[in-house]
């Protein structure tokens, strides 16, 4: 269901909002536990690192990168750790993806969808087992651009504990990012999955601000994109609807 948004976007009204919706979670939810933040380096993973430093104090929030064997941009993760003041903790995962790889080896076919979800999915598992281990809550980096169009790995980067983005588009995470003084290479970094080797917009095949546009207004000059929204869209909401449960009658 679109959500209907004033035209002119307050940043700073809801980047204090989402804060204080962060802090009331912990209360809620853990009040003396950390916050634990999967780092890729890009804006998304960078907003949500840094409205919980805001939200509970930078002692209580946790970086984990988690390269797969060699990370080309590991130095904007880096950078993002350091900016906030932030514990991390660096877990390269290429040993474990392998071996899941070589385990499920027994099937007749390991197809690319598989091999390209894998790393996110252990990249949930290693945060989960952070977190577990650490005193923490999972944080949820997707944004509603990348739900609307099931651009996430279902238990991979789509789950967490807490989703500080999920109703704020790519345009307005980025607003936020500057509201909240990042440094602009990292809020306005290309974004990719850093699996396929693609960029997210090559891989959808239309602009995060095509797809804002429609989102928020409903309105696309290219009648072909608006039909591939559509059909993504209708394709993937199971990703973020609640696992359908028999009911016992």
């Amino acid at each position: 269901m679109r959500k209907e948004v004033q035209e002119m976007f307050d940043a700073g009204k809801v980047t204090k909002d989402c804060i204080d919706w962060i802090r009331d979670f912990f209360e809620q939810n853990g009040q003396d536990c950390n916050a634990v933040v999967g780092i890729s380096g890009g804006k998304d993973s960078s907003v949500v690192a840094a409205l919980c430093v805001e939200a509970l104090g930078k002692e209580r929030v946790i970086g984990v990168l988690m390269p797969c064997g060699e990370q080309g941009d590991i130095d904007m993760a880096y950078k993002l750790v350091q900016h906030l003041g932030i514990r991390y903790f660096i877990v390269n995962i290429k040993e474990s993806v392998d071996a899941v790889t070589k385990s499920i080896g027994i099937l007749p076919e390991i197809s690319v969808q598989t091999k390209t979800n894998l790393p996110a999915r252990v990249r949930m598992t290693t945060l989960y087992a952070v977190s577990q281990s650490m005193n923490g809550r999972v944080a949820n980096t997707c944004n509603l651009s990348e739900d609307w169009v099931g651009y996430a790995t279902r238990y991979g980067d789509g789950a967490g504990d807490f989703s500080p983005l999920c109703n704020l588009t790519v345009t307005e995470v980025k607003k936020i990012g500057m509201e909240l003084g990042l440094p602009a290479e990292l809020v306005e970094k290309t974004p990719s999955d850093g699996l396929c080797g693609k960029t997210d917009e090559e891989n959808l095949g239309f602009t995060y601000a095509e797809l804002d546009e429609y989102i928020r207004h409903g309105v696309t000059k290219n009648m072909e994109t608006k039909a591939r929204i559509d059909s993504l869209h209708h394709r993937n909401q199971f990703k973020i609807e609640p696992m359908p449960g028999f009911v016992y009658k």
